[in-house]
């Protein structure tokens, strides 16, 4: 059984009810889509080190605005230097 509403969706499995809010859903479609878009790139892309990314001194990869720029989308996940301005804050692009 599956019923819709505006904002649950309710399917009954096997006498299991799972609720399922449609903003849920739509999140993780999302990121599913960019993650398959992300891993069917060109495999012969290559980042190049102080132009893609550097390493911060606390040995972590961080993407350069040139990158973010060149890969097209915000991921919202609060890059240092993200061009599409997004606040992780408050959930809002600022540009």
């Amino acid at each position: 059984m599956l019923l819709i509403d505006k904002k649950v969706l309710i399917i009954n499995l096997q006498n299991h009810n799972k609720t399922i809010y449609l903003n849920q859903i739509c999140n993780n479609l999302l990121k599913y889509y960019r993650f398959v878009c992300m891993n069917n790139r060109e495999k012969d892309t290559v980042l190049i080190e102080g132009e893609d990314f550097y390493y911060t001194p606390e040995g972590y990869k961080c993407f350069t605005e040139k990158h973010l720029l060149k890969r097209g989308y915000c991921c919202k996940s609060g890059c240092r230097h993200c061009p599409y301005g997004y606040d992780p804050k408050t959930g809002r692009t600022k540009k």
